[in-house]
């Protein structure tokens, strides 16, 4: 039985991955690293220090720190958030539609609580999560499921009985490690992987969360 649903963000609340290639293509450019969008999708749903150590250990440079990079791309995302960012379709149906199942809710991302803060910030949905959590905390970002396993238990749930919403492979990856139901709601150009089969199920929107997808996901 379903007790708790887990949302991530980037992707599946706002429609934040366009913004991080801008940032990303446009810092990596300073050490002389050119990017396309196509070569960003290979570290998404990864943590900014992951991302920066990916492509540090392909393309080494010297101008900058690591630190600094990772420092930069964040501040140029929020800059990116603040002025651009836009909830994704069936945000807020999904989120009402959860908390009247009497759920508990959280949210579980790869960003850190900078980036997390500016998006809630600019979607207005902060007071909607319980619990909202960072895998900055954590040892290892996702797809280890360490992010999943904690906010299971600082809501007091056990995983077995969370149900998480996640766009990137590397989270179902997460969710499903962590022994949780989950369903993917990948970008469309991502829509048809075979790899998101993983998943217990696989959805186009977070509006179409309805009755029937929750009987069958509960089930």
């Amino acid at each position: 039985m379903i007790e708790a649903v887990i949302f991530d963000m980037d992707g599946l609340l706002i429609d934040s991955e366009p913004l991080w290639q801008q940032a990303e293509i446009t810092i990596f450019k300073q050490v002389d690293i050119i990017l396309i969008p196509s070569m960003c999708m290979q570290t998404k749903g990864l943590r900014i220090d992951e991302v920066v150590e990916y492509w540090y250990k392909k393309y080494p440079w010297d101008k900058l720190s690591k630190k600094q990079v990772e420092e930069a791309i964040v501040d140029k995302l929020i800059e990116l958030i603040l002025t651009e960012g836009k909830a994704l379709v069936g945000v807020s149906e999904a989120i009402n539609f959860v908390k009247s199942k009497n759920l508990k809710v959280a949210l579980a991302s790869s960003s850190s609580y900078k980036i997390i803060n500016a998006a809630l910030q600019k979607l207005d949905i902060a007071d909607d999560f319980e619990i909202i959590y960072s895998a900055e905390s954590e040892a290892l970002g996702k797809p280890h499921p360490g992010v999943y396993l904690t906010t299971a238990e600082k809501l007091g749930v056990s995983p077995q009985n969370c149900l998480a919403l996640e766009d990137s492979l590397n989270g179902v990856l997460a969710a499903k490690a962590a022994q949780m139901k989950c369903i993917a709601i990948p970008e469309m150009s991502e829509y048809h992987n075979p790899k998101f089969a993983i998943s217990d199920m696989v959805l186009e929107s977070l509006e179409q969360l309805d009755d029937n997808i929750w009987d069958f996901i509960n089930s």
